[in-house]
């Protein structure tokens, strides 16, 4: 009897690490769903192009907010402009006058909200003095 309770042990260990093993492989193939070819249901193919994809989603994670930041910035650019200022003097003139506006936010206000934008600029070009000089 010892010995058939360490065979029924061995079997569920066994089992056990092959419902393991089905579960990872399911999960990769779920993972590959919507791959082109073989990638999307054969193993072995699916493993190395669900590793790159994983790698190229976490690059443009980072790559999506470095694109907003510069559209912001470029957006911000141009509303200042319309009004005679260049967006570093801006950016420069706000940050010493204690003005906390992301540029997110500033953005948003060029867009959105003209007359408060231009309520901003001309704040900044008041504190830049009459000929534009700090």
């Amino acid at each position: 009897t010892r010995q058939h309770g360490e065979a029924q042990r061995l079997e569920a260990e066994l089992v056990g690490a092959r419902v393991e093993e089905r579960m990872r492989k399911e999960k990769i193939l779920r993972l590959a769903k919507g791959f082109r070819g073989r990638a999307k249901n054969c193993f072995r193919i699916a493993i190395n192009r669900v590793e790159k994809a994983l790698q190229y989603q976490y690059r443009d994670r980072k790559a999506k907010k470095r694109e907003a930041r510069k559209l912001w910035i470029q957006q911000i650019n141009a509303a200042t402009r319309q009004h005679g200022v260049i967006y570093s003097q801006f950016m420069h003139t706000l940050a010493k006058d204690n003005i906390k506006l992301d540029r997110k936010t500033l953005s948003d206000l060029a867009i959105n909200e003209p007359h408060s934008f231009k309520a901003l600029v001309d704040r900044v070009k008041f504190m830049r003095g009459p000929n534009g000089i700090e």
